[in-house]
């Protein structure tokens, strides 16, 4: 299949299946694609098992791995997602809130993936199958790390305060960066390529990819803010946004920098307080809608080939128990991570645990974690892997992503209240 008929078979399907949930489930439409895609992917696994003499997952699969989500994502569309993300942080409350945003990056992602860890080397055994402890950091560095792909787009719909909307959207958006540079660690450790590594080169490579990498973002960010404060043209404002993003991306995955830590802070450069001298109110609103549109397409795409991905996954009993052992254990590890991390921050401003309670459920995973766990190499441990992953990714998405409305209600009473009398 051409380039050309892939990419309108992936919008024809999104677009139908947009269309489907508007007329039905009626929920958000990342979500509502997600599932759909879901229930076709089941569909076409009842028919295969029910007539075993039609391959119907022929098509489909040699679709994905046309598509090769773990390069396209976290090679080509990571950048522009990120990108989008970022340009929609309040810079001000981020600032603010730098202390907790990099606490829950950094240390949270740490701790989270290191409880994750430990708990899966206990459990593991129990269910009858042993794991060994650098896969469980595996496991752990791939559903560490929350999704900015969800995260930032439940923001626009919450109406939670300020400050909190930038420590979600900012942690979102920087734990990505640190889960890769972990994964990347890690899976060198477990698969036997990381031969001889101290933990001060592994500082020094966590360095060099994260503090390079964002300070490469605010470099080229501000060169492109210069070049855009001499031009007075829209095409010219987002063609240059769109070099932004890619360019960045790219040049820092060459020099062995965190690409999506570049991105991040490069997209943060166009939310500080010198970019609103260089676009007027009209270019940023056009400039703010093009990067939105991009957004919500590529979104949708997204979610569509997360449903897809469960044709990739060979379904066993101990993936089936070990799911619904980690999903509470990564809700658990989730909180605890967010607490121990922020607990010299901010432990006198929470209020009765809320926030606490909102960053816990919140803290959905996506694409990123997928992509990883497809990532791994071929073998036993792969297989056990994959199914677990992403079971808990599908029930972040799905459980928390539609509930978390509700608990925003629940712990956040006043807003209900202030929008209900608007």
């Amino acid at each position: 299949m051409d380039t050309i008929s892939l990419l309108a078979l992936l919008l024809t399907l999104s677009a139908g299946f947009s269309i489907l949930n508007r007329h039905t489930l009626r929920i958000p439409v990342t979500i509502g694609v997600l599932i759909f895609s879901l229930l076709t992917s089941l569909v076409i696994m009842i028919l295969s098992s029910l007539l075993p003499a039609y391959d119907f997952q022929a098509f489909p699969r040699s679709v994905l791995g046309a598509i090769n989500l773990p390069a396209a994502l976290l090679n080509g569309a990571l950048s522009l997602l990120l990108f989008a993300g970022a340009m929609q942080v309040n810079v001000g409350h981020l600032r603010a809130k730098l202390m907790s945003v990099t606490a829950l990056s950094i240390l949270g992602t740490v701790l989270a993936v290191t409880f994750l860890a430990v708990a899966a080397w206990y459990v593991f055994p129990l269910l009858g199958h042993s794991v060994p402890f650098t896969w469980c950091i595996v496991l752990g560095a791939i559903l560490a790390p929350t999704d900015p792909v969800s995260v930032v787009g439940m923001l626009k719909r919450l109406g939670l305060p300020g400050p909190l909307q930038a420590v979600f959207a900012g942690e979102s958006l920087f734990n990505d960066g640190v889960g890769v540079v972990i994964f990347g660690v890690t899976i060198g450790l477990a698969t036997g390529g990381g031969q001889e590594v101290t933990s001060s080169e592994i500082a020094l490579s966590f360095c060099r990819e994260a503090i390079g990498g964002g300070l490469l973002g605010a470099l080229t960010g501000w060169m492109a803010l210069r070049v855009l404060k001499a031009q007075r043209d829209t095409h010219i404002d987002l063609l240059t946004s769109l070099a932004l993003a890619t360019g960045t991306f790219g040049i820092a995955n060459q020099l062995g920098m965190s690409g999506a830590i570049a991105v991040v802070v490069a997209g943060l450069c166009f939310g500080t307080s010198y970019s609103h001298s260089v676009f007027d109110e009209a270019s940023r609103k056009e400039l703010d809608v093009a990067w939105t549109l991009i957004d919500e397409v590529l979104n949708v795409l997204l979610f569509m080939l997360i449903g897809f991905e469960i044709l990739e996954i060979t379904p066993h009993l101990f993936a089936v128990l070990a799911t619904f052992a980690v999903i509470p254990l990564s809700i658990a590890v989730r909180t605890m991570s967010v607490l121990f991390s922020t607990l010299p921050v901010h432990i006198r401003q929470w209020e009765r645990g809320r926030v606490l309670g909102i960053l816990t459920w919140g803290g959905l995973r996506g694409g990123i974690s997928i992509s990883l766990a497809l990532g791994l190499p071929d073998g036993d441990l792969r297989d056990l892997l994959l199914p677990i992953c992403y079971g808990v990714v599908v029930f972040t998405i799905i459980v928390q992503g539609l509930t978390m409305e509700w608990v925003v209600r629940r712990l956040f009473p006043s807003l209900h209240s202030a929008s209900s009398g608007r």
